[in-house]
């Protein structure tokens, strides 16, 4: 259908035969205990036979600590969570597509944790909003406990450490680090979730601070040739509208920043990419990346549920785009684009697990 959709790429040397990503979108359909099963890798699989370049996993918990978010969601910690990973991976790749891990840590957001009764966050801030009734959560968050020195230390260790497990032993072509959404390095770089008066507070470049020492730590792990991107968002999951009060200059120092950390891709997602990002600019998130970060490729989520939508991101700041919600009802989108086919509608359970998604969905 389109000239730059289809067109091959590269993430750090990794060839992807097209520029469509399957966005990360949590799933729980996990076991209990965090093992991806063989439901997971029919799911996972499936995008891939559908014709993406590349799946981005939903997010996978780092730690036996603070960091798991929501009930039945997989891990990456234990023998058992990379074995079964390993299983996801092979399947997956198979089709030839590339799978990057996408590793979280839920911060004061946890709503469910096998591991603590408690959430840990940058400071002692209840968070805005309601748990996520879809993914099990019921009323208000917890007040989380403001992190030490020691604790932060641990989080970063526990980032690099599940790197090095989904790439060299479950055998990931990359890692996706979560700073975006509401998340634990999110809550970090959001001005009133974090209130510390140390290093990893104050301005905007101290609060990525946090976000770029996980960067650090991952890339020592799993070296200079695998692949390593960071999602980065203004909006959260509990506070969808949410933007940054540095506007389009705080902007443009935390992408700078993040390619001079040498990742090799952003990923950055709002609501509808396609709108500006500031109601006092007309530029996009995207297109603020694509200036402040010229040598970094730009993944751009949002909304890009047509053919068209997609390519016009190309066309203007992205290097791939990456399907959500549309992805779900269509996880064969890229060949229904390239064929000009009909796309299938959301189905109303689209945010519910996928268990609950039905095979002619799939």
């Amino acid at each position: 259908m389109t000239s730059r959709l289809f067109t091959p790429a590269a993430l750090n040397g990794t060839p992807v035969k097209n520029r469509a990503m399957v966005a990360p979108m949590t799933r729980i359909s996990a076991s209990e205990t965090g093992v991806p099963g063989e439901m997971m890798q029919r799911y996972y699989a499936s995008f891939a036979r559908g014709g993406f370049g590349a799946v981005i996993s939903e997010g996978i918990y780092v730690d036996q600590a603070w960091s798991q978010t929501y009930a039945f969601q997989p891990g990456i910690v234990t023998d058992e969570q990379v074995a079964g990973w390993r299983g996801v991976v092979e399947a997956v790749k198979e089709q030839d597509a590339v799978f990057i891990a996408q590793l979280i840590h839920g911060g004061a957001l946890s709503q469910a944790n096998i591991y603590r009764r408690s959430t840990a966050a940058p400071s002692a801030v209840k968070p805005v909003g309601q748990q996520l009734s879809f993914y099990h959560g019921q009323g208000d968050y917890a007040q989380p406990e403001a992190m030490s020195d020691r604790q932060i230390q641990q989080a970063i260790d526990a980032f690099a450490a599940s790197a090095e497990r989904a790439v060299n032993r479950a055998g990931f072509d990359g890692v996706e680090i979560h700073s975006a959404n509401g998340y634990l390095l999110d809550q970090f770089l959001t001005d009133y979730t974090n209130q510390r008066n140390d290093r990893w507070g104050g301005d905007i470049e101290a609060r990525l601070r946090l976000t770029l020492a996980v960067i650090a730590a991952v890339r020592a792990k799993v070296g200079p040739e695998t692949i390593v991107g960071v999602r980065i968002s203004q909006g959260k999951v509990n506070d969808f509208h949410h933007k940054w009060k540095e506007g389009k200059a705080g902007a443009v120092k935390v992408f700078a920043q993040l390619q001079a950390a040498g990742v090799d891709y952003i990923h950055v997602t709002e609501y509808q990419a396609w709108q500006p990002a500031f109601s006092d600019g007309e530029q996009t998130f995207a297109e603020i990346a694509r200036e402040a970060a010229p040598d970094t490729a730009i993944v751009v989520n949002g909304g890009l549920d047509t053919g068209e939508l997609a390519e016009a991101q190309l066309e203007k700041s992205a290097d791939f785009v990456a399907i959500g919600k549309a992805a779900l009802a269509n996880h064969d989108w890229p060949a229904r684009v390239a064929q000009g086919a009909a796309l299938r509608d959301l189905p109303e359970n689209v945010l519910s697990p996928v268990a609950n998604i039905k095979p002619s969905e799939v």
